[in-house]
């Protein structure tokens, strides 16, 4: 049976799952318009994911047939596997931020090969240890047709969500918010409504991934091999953080677990725990480490030794964020003439 809540106000959630997967569900909202339900986010390419949905659009006096959008908070699989088949199922329109826009494009276009290249290349320059990069370089021999893969053809958005403008949703008021950091292009969606309960502060936050009750979101690196900027994902996070907490929501909307109050003491927590986490690294970096040797001496959910491959190399990307930032702030510094580069404090 699928989960629905009534957040009232023409506001539901259904809590679609993820499989194998210990956050256990996405939670899609329906959002009622003068035009018809739009949804942000749908929730998991997966056949009892899209049984969930259906059956918890039904709970809210709907079908899929009738719904009129989609929002896409980030484009993350859990977020927006499901868009191109509501497209499919009803004409609607998808909408997402320019930036992530522009990783499902690059997702779609690159064969799957060229992607574990450079991961591969990715990790070597991070000092990842070749028996770890090794079934990458395999893989890239021997990978099939990217249409065959699944997670390899993200439905493309077909309308831009620009940060600061009214998205078009006749009846409503939900004004884009840009928050980047856990991908570049995520973003919140503040319902500029009273609070159908009345509570002090100012609308709600549908916040996607951004801003979570009891998790710490990942910061992701995204970036283009042919493009050779260096971000700093996790300075653009710490100030979209800041400036959610400027909103003053009644009330937070997020994308897993549940929804909350009081939005800025859970961001003065967040901007406490990334500010301790840089003191921390600071420690380490005594000696000259790589990201991956950085890595491995930060504290996790769990041993390094216990941690699973994939999830090795999403906290070496958070390791490297992190030094990033670090070295903009002009508290570390690459070693001169390392190869693969380490970083020591300063």
């Amino acid at each position: 049976m699928a989960q629905v809540s009534d957040h009232g106000g023409g506001v539901r959630s259904i809590e679609v799952p993820i499989p194998d997967n210990p956050l256990g569900h996405t939670l899609v909202y329906v959002v009622d318009t003068d035009r018809g339900p739009v949804l942000i986010d749908t929730g998991w390419d997966d056949p009892d994911s899209w049984d969930t949905l259906a059956e918890g659009l039904l709970a809210c006096g709907t079908r899929v047939s009738e719904i009129h959008g989609v929002v896409i908070t980030h484009h993350h699989p859990d977020h927006h596997g499901l868009s191109g088949k509501v497209r499919e199922a009803s004409g609607a329109w998808i909408a997402m931020h320019a930036a992530d826009a522009s990783i499902v494009r690059r997702t779609r276009e690159n064969r799957p090969e060229r992607w574990f290249a450079y991961m591969a290349a990715k990790l070597a320059a991070s000092g990842a240890p070749e028996e770890h990069v090794a079934p990458l370089r395999e893989a890239r021999t021997s990978v099939r047709r990217p249409s065959t893969l699944p997670g390899f053809t993200p439905a493309l958005p077909d309308r831009e969500i620009v940060p600061g403008e009214l998205l078009a949703l006749p009846g409503r008021r939900l004004r884009a918010i840009w928050t980047p950091g856990h991908t570049p292009g995520h973003v919140c969606l503040h319902l500029e409504e009273d609070h159908p309960d009345r509570l002090p502060g100012h609308g709600r936050l549908f916040s996607g991934d951004h801003l979570l009750p009891r998790i710490t979101p990942h910061i992701g690196l995204y970036e283009d091999p042919d493009d050779a900027t260096v971000t700093d994902p996790l300075g653009d996070y710490l100030d979209s953080l800041e400036r959610v907490g400027r909103l003053d929501p009644a009330e937070v909307l997020p994308a897993h677990q549940h929804t909350f109050a009081d939005a800025s003491s859970r961001v003065r927590e967040l901007l406490a725990h990334h500010e301790e986490r840089l003191t921390g690294l600071l420690s380490l970096l005594s000696t000259p480490l790589t990201p991956w040797q950085l890595a491995e001496r930060m504290e996790w959910n769990r041993p390094w030794d216990q941690i699973p491959y994939g999830s090795r190399n999403i906290a070496v990307s958070e390791a490297e964020a992190h030094v990033r930032r670090l070295v903009k702030l002009g508290r570390a510094e690459a070693v001169a003439g390392s190869d693969p580069v380490t970083y020591i404090a300063v």
